[in-house]
């Protein structure tokens, strides 16, 4: 009996052992595993490095400078010189061109480098008014040329990123190539015509621009911008030339000058970065 006892009990007992080493299992097998973190994946960066831009729009006003006479129409013959009187009109012109350009950096505040390359054309009127010394009127027109030009700009600008909104401001200085068709003052009394020939004229332009950018790609956006523009003495400076049939001889009075004209430009493009 003892020995069937001890049998039992030994059976028993690697029983129990068996099931806690199978219920061990069990539980390892149900514990869930652990998987490494993958780290997210960086922010989208919206508009940097190279990139070109078409762009066009109007040119909405334009305003001229004060005009003066040279220093030889001091001469005793004018007395105290010729006045030109001009009243400006101020009609809608267009413009439209191509930028190429690199955003350096890519925090909130990125500089900004640019050639700035656009067809800016206008008219150019009013009604001009010649007087002599006293003031009296010796001819009277109105004037409408319309104004082809070309403007040469490098721009620095500083940009603000906020993702896909990035707006920017900043200033340009360059050259500018004007003409228009000349006009003349017929039969005017005691000087005979005053006229300008072809009008065309080179010289220094510079610029502020201001816009603002929307980022629908990564690399592509479009923008609004405002231009105030300054063409330095203007094209028709240094053309006007009268003469004078007095005694068949002639004065050139080329030289006048009717100052910067300043315009303001407000268009909207297309940005593509490389």
């Amino acid at each position: 009996m003892k020995t069937i006892s001890s049998t039992v009990y030994q059976a028993f007992a690697l029983f129990v052992l068996a099931s806690f080493a199978l219920l061990s299992v069990s539980l390892q097998a149900g514990e869930p595993v652990a998987y490494k973190q993958v780290a997210p994946p960086p922010p989208e960066l919206y508009g940097v490095g190279f990139y070109g831009a078409i762009d066009g729009g109007a040119n909405v006003f334009q305003n001229f400078g004060d005009s003066d006479f040279p220093s030889h129409l001091t001469d005793p013959f004018f007395g105290s010189g010729l006045s030109l009187d001009v009243t400006q009109e101020h009609d809608v012109g267009i413009f439209g061109g191509i930028k190429l350009g690199y955003i350096f950096g890519t925090g909130i505040v990125r500089p900004t480098v640019e050639a700035d390359l656009f067809y800016n054309g206008f008219n150019f009127g009013g009604d001009f008014t010649l007087r002599d010394p006293v003031g009296d009127v010796l001819g009277q027109d109105n004037v409408s040329r319309w104004v082809n030009s070309g403007a040469f700009m490098a721009n620095f600008i500083l940009r603000f990123s906020f993702g896909r909104f990035q707006p920017y401001a900043g200033a340009g200085v360059g050259a500018y190539y004007a003409q228009a068709e000349g006009f003349e003052f017929q039969n005017v009394p005691f000087v005979g015509t005053v006229n300008t020939g072809n009008l065309s004229y080179a010289d220094l332009a510079w610029q502020v621009v201001a816009g603002a950018d929307y980022y629908w790609t990564p690399k592509f956006s479009t923008f609004i911008e405002y231009h105030y523009l300054d063409y330095t003495t203007t094209f028709a400076s240094t053309h006007i030339r009268t003469f004078t049939r007095r005694n068949g001889g002639e004065i050139d009075v080329s030289g006048v000058n009717f100052g910067d004209l300043g315009q303001h430009l407000v268009g909207a493009g297309v940005r593509f970065h490389f």
